[in-house]
């Protein structure tokens, strides 16, 4: 499906207005279910989750806009993919408000060696992240085949098909923990069924619209977890 491209000025003005409106949302969602701004550890999450985009995101404008401008893109074509993001949106929503309502309540408390450990993992995932960016430049938002895209097979698509979903589940999934909150972890373990459906939706896609791509997963078993599924 043919795009209209973004002229650079437009590209970074949509990419500052989505940084912002992403840093003042997950902030509200954290911070006004605790009702509290004394939380350090959302503050250092806050650091950690947006610091990498926002390194990121220059990096692309300067480098690669077009990959910009495909991360960009919101509105998916298949009424699928729009099911599966509405059922991850709600469980996303949690995985941030019940950390808050933790905090304010006090229902839990968890060590600070351990919350550190899941800041790890969540930078773990963006780590993951930029390195499949990098072997993929194709690697668009919403679920699409463009014109001469190649199968990648290199870095980690070398062992699973959906390594962006994989940082995914490593970001979102260890959220909970990285806010100090063991009740928000059981949002953070729906998150990856959430997913199961997109990428179903999504490798038929591939498999019809993608050439190789059949091919390549016969050689590649694992469609995000190494050696498990």
């Amino acid at each position: 499906m043919s795009r209209n491209s973004f002229s650079h000025k437009r590209l970074l003005t949509l990419a500052l207005i989505r940084f912002v409106a992403g840093l003042l949302s997950v902030g509200l969602l954290v911070f006004l279910p605790a009702g509290t701004l004394n939380y350090w550890q959302a503050w250092l999450y806050m650091g950690i989750l947006f610091v990498p985009l926002a390194i990121m995101a220059i990096v692309m404008l300067l480098k690669d806009p077009k990959l910009l401008e495909r991360r960009m893109r919101m509105m998916e074509g298949e009424s699928a993919q729009r099911k599966a993001i509405a059922r991850s949106t709600l469980v996303l929503l949690a995985l941030y408000v019940i950390p808050g309502l933790d905090r304010r309540f006090g229902w839990s408390s968890v060590p600070t060696a351990l919350v550190l450990l899941a800041m790890l993992l969540v930078l773990m995932g963006f780590g993951l992240f930029a390195f499949t960016l990098r072997e993929n430049r194709y690697a668009s938002r919403v679920v699409e085949v463009q014109e001469k895209q190649p199968v990648v097979r290199t870095g980690p698509y070398a062992l699973v098909r959906h390594p962006m979903y994989l940082a995914m589940v490593l970001i979102l999934g260890f959220t909970p923990l990285a806010l100090g909150s063991y009740r928000g972890m059981m949002a953070g373990a729906l998150f990856p069924l959430t997913l199961v459906g997109r990428i179903a939706n999504e490798e038929e896609l591939l498999r019809n619209n993608l050439l190789g791509y059949v091919e390549y997963c016969e050689k590649v078993k694992y469609r995000v977890f190494p050696y498990v599924w």
